[in-house]
């Protein structure tokens, strides 16, 4: 049969270009006239794509298998639209009919479109594409049937014959060519329509038509439509050619650049689209996040009964599932668990170190021992801040789940439960930059403490309920002694203090330093006739050194030294924490005692010398650099009748006073400030030993041994 001439609508190279295609777009939206009638194409679209994957061709007779509950979820699907095909059918059929006369009286495929855009005028620019795809739906699905049931079933076999279709169903080496050339442009159609729908279920109340970002996208749009009715067009004519003409249309190439110029320019407006969409998105997301995060803002500042409205604003529960993960019993649990408990926000990256979580856990489980204690009544949830600019890989995951496995308390379930806009308000208000906050809710969800960290170092649980009013009591409490500087990091230094001993704390990384110090301590000990307990503390960050140096102290039975080296890190820490606390509370280094010492006890860390304290009860210390310490301890003869009239701690003070002089160099290290924190604190960070500010400069270090 020979069908009319122009009957498969050749395209013209320009129309495929660039101003081709806006000029292309200009004539659909010459036909627009909107009715204002609103209607959600998106389950249409869904049957649409259903049926062009349920159709894809195999060996002729073969049948596509659909396992039976995604049937059962096709047939509720289905259910729900009978209403909307009522009023949407006429026009899909009509617009099948528009084009297969068409194309059968010889109508080229640019006029043909033009038909089917009056037909769709008072349709909204993505139902636009949606009719056209599915009234080309109509007529691949019913070919497709035949194809799929002709060797099977008599009533397809009969249909098949009535169309001529034996001689080309057998051609299945032909066939599946044509068909993976058709099927690259249906894909390219179906992606482009999802894009259309999408924008046009963009909130209004987050993107606005006069938006850069919507509005460039609103411009390619009718280019868009016109380029995809055309292509059903075309689809349309292929499948017509197929029906009329069989084996000598199968045999034909003369329509595969045809086909494939039209999916080069469907894809590139695609492509085209879902940059503008992601710029949507983008927008949309940003404005979510400042709503959200001033939503939060205004919550914080609100009074709750319970924790509960904070609790859920923070951590974004999502697929049903318990959004907490419980520590103790390795389950998923519902955050109903801590309705007004008081709960500490553990806040980190995913760098947090394995000494900060073995020194919590050490405080953590000495309060779960007699859990009826008031200071044990908290929890404690790990809230991980991980960057969302890049993936979250397997990499990420493993090292997410190997710190959430270390953790007995509460954390959340995954990091993506963590909204940016709840990222930005810990960023922003509670001021996390990298380490670790520990932030405390009261049981009604009000923040009473925004970094209790340096509490829980120093006071442990006994800090509860780490508000601010908590901590000023316990300095109350306080002075400078020996069970403040270093009660928690060794259990025999209360055996110690009880059984009255003079204890001496030590640190450094000169190893011969180290054999002269304890052998002349062990020496004018017995000399002095008192009862003498060392014990290495080293250095704040101790490196291999340090540890060669702990294993030679054992093994040469020098003197004490800590069970694990994260308790090392601890005894620093907790000084840096002491500062960081005493600091908070507008006390300075001129005004009191206690800072004097603990900025005294940083200064000895900071130096590349070794250092010792001595002590003796609640109210006797002394403390000086190796040299100066070594010195005093091999002049005893010196001060020997003073230690014997005033005691061997204030006899040993007033040497090192004598052996003081005016030149001196000290340093202080305090890794915990900022940049932006050095102005506010240079002026209350002085010299112990003049009482002038210190000369505040930047460090960088990289310490490998």
């Amino acid at each position: 049969m020979e069908l009319p001439s122009g009957f498969y609508g050749r395209s013209n190279p320009h129309m495929l270009s660039t101003s081709g295609g806006k000029a292309m777009g200009k004539l659909i939206e010459a036909t627009h006239e909107p009715a204002g009638v609103e209607i959600n194409m998106k389950p249409v679209l869904d049957i649409v794509e259903d049926i062009f994957e349920r159709a894809t061709p195999a060996a002729p007779g073969a049948i596509k298998q659909v396992d039976a509950s995604e049937s059962d979820e096709r047939a509720l699907h289905y259910s729900s639209l009978e209403q909307m095909m009522d009023v949407l059918s006429a026009t899909i059929n009509r617009i099948s009919c528009e084009i297969t006369y068409r194309l059968s009286i010889g109508e080229d495929a640019h006029s043909t479109t033009l038909a089917v855009a009056q037909i769709v005028k008072g349709y909204s620019w993505d139902a636009k594409i949606v009719l056209a795809l599915a009234a080309f739906a109509m007529t691949y699905g019913e070919f497709l049937l035949v194809v799929q049931l002709y060797a099977t079933n008599p009533l397809a076999k009969d249909v098949a014959l009535l169309k001529q279709l034996p001689e080309i169903l057998t051609r299945a080496d032909l066939l599946k060519p044509k068909f993976d050339i058709l099927a690259n442009l249906i894909n390219a159609m179906v992606v482009v329509a999802k894009c259309t729908v999408e924008f046009k279920g963009l909130p209004s109340k987050y993107i606005r038509p006069e938006d850069p970002e919507l509005s460039s996208a609103n411009a390619d749009i009718p280019s868009a439509v016109y380029w995809t009715i055309r292509s059903t067009v075309i689809c349309s004519s292929q499948i017509m050619g197929l029906i009329n003409m069989g084996h000598e249309f199968l045999s034909s190439t003369t329509d595969a650049w045809e086909l494939s110029s039209l999916t080069h320019n469907i894809n590139s407006i695609y492509n085209d689209l879902v940059e503008k969409l992601n710029r949507c998105r983008q927008r949309i997301n940003e404005r979510k996040d400042i709503e959200a995060f001033e939503t939060l803002v205004r919550l914080f500042d609100a009074i709750h009964i319970d924790n509960m409205k904070i609790l859920k604003a923070l951590i974004y529960a999502k697929d049903d599932q318990p959004p907490l993960w419980d520590g103790t019993t390795k389950q998923r649990v519902s955050i109903e668990l801590l309705r007004r408990r008081s709960v500490l926000l553990l806040i980190s990256d995913l760098e947090i170190s394995e000494k900060e979580l073995f020194i919590l856990e050490q405080i953590y489980n000495e309060s779960r021992v007699q859990p009826t204690r008031i200071e044990s009544q908290y929890e404690v949830i790990w809230i991980p801040i991980v960057d969302r600019s890049t993936t979250f890989d397997d990499t990420k995951r493993k090292q997410f789940e190997s710190l959430q496995a270390m953790m007995l308390w509460y954390s959340v379930g995954h990091p993506s439960m963590i909204q940016p806009a709840v990222m930005r308000y810990i960023k922003e208000v509670w001021g996390f930059n990298k380490k670790p906050l520990l932030v405390v809710l009261d049981p009604q969800g009000r923040v009473a403490n925004p970094n209790a960290m340096p509490m829980m170092f120093i006071w442990g649980s006994m800090a509860f309920p780490f508000s601010k009013l908590r901590e000023e009591a316990l300095w109350k409490e306080e002075t400078w002694r020996i069970e403040l500087l270093a009660d928690s990091i060794d259990p025999s230094i209360i055996n110690w203090l009880t059984d009255r001993k003079f204890i001496c704390l030590y640190g450094g990384e000169d190893m011969n330093w180290i054999r002269k110090f304890t052998a002349t301590a062990k020496a004018i000990a017995k000399t002095a006739n008192i009862e003498l307990e060392m014990l290495y503390v080293g250095k704040s960050n101790p490196r291999e050194r340090v540890r060669r140096n702990m294993t030679n102290i054992e093994l040469e039975n020098l003197s004490h030294t800590l069970s694990d080296i994260s308790l090392m890190w601890f005894f620093w820490v907790r000084l840096e924490s002491m500062w960081h606390s005493r600091a908070q509370h507008g006390v300075t280094v001129r005004n009191d005692l206690i800072m004097q010492e603990i900025l005294t006890m940083l200064g000895f860390d900071g130096s590349d010398q070794g250092w010792a304290v001595i002590s003796r009860g609640a109210d006797e210390m002394a403390r000086a650099k190796a040299e100066t310490f070594l010195k005093s301890l091999e002049e005893y003869t010196a001060w020997e009748a003073a230690a014997a009239e005033k005691g061997f701690i204030p006899a040993l003070n007033d040497h090192f006073r004598s052996l003081r002089t005016e030149h001196h160099c000290n340093r202080l290290t305090l890794p915990g400030i900022s940049v932006a924190e050095i102005g506010s604190i240079k002026d209350t960070v002085v010299c112990v030993d003049c009482g002038k500010p210190m000369e505040a400069l930047l460090m960088f270090r990289c310490c490998t041994d």
